[in-house]
């Protein structure tokens, strides 16, 4: 079974606590995931050896997470053409940071994507809960 990194950017918790989420959604699957935040991701040698990359952020005043865009810059240079991609975040109000990371995996990264990016609120409102497992479902199968 295939081993997926789920790199978080959260500015109040909710980011992560969807991380987590989408993390065991892959375990509940048969996968493996690891879950990391953005700022402990230092060099490109630390996302080598998954076959999947879920990156998410929060929206703060319509911008993905610092910690996130330097990250991503950093993956740029970590070859990951082809591998399994997925995005997902949190939002108060406008919530353009996950499809800006969705696009930059696609476009830039050129990775195999799973269905658009996860945008919830919370975790748990609204079947946060069931909609971030279903996502690490949708990446688990894929990497299968």
């Amino acid at each position: 079974m295939g081993k997926a990194l789920v790199v978080y950017s959260s500015r109040t918790g909710e980011s992560k606590a969807i991380a987590e989420l989408i993390a065991e959604g892959i375990r509940i699957h048969g996968g493996d995931a690891q879950v990391a935040s953005a700022a402990d991701i230092k060099r490109e040698v630390d996302l080598q050896g998954y076959d999947a990359y879920v990156f998410g952020s929060s929206t703060y005043h319509g911008e993905m997470m610092q910690s996130m865009k330097t990250m991503l810059f950093m993956a740029e240079k970590a070859s990951l053409e082809g591998k399994v991609g997925a995005a997902f975040g949190a939002f108060g109000w406008s919530g353009e940071a996950p499809g800006r990371i969705y696009d930059t995996m696609k476009n830039i990264f050129k990775m195999s994507m799973v269905s658009g990016p996860l945008r919830l609120k919370s975790a748990s409102l609204g079947g946060g809960v069931q909609m971030a497992q279903e996502y690490g479902k949708e990446i688990a199968k894929k990497i299968k």
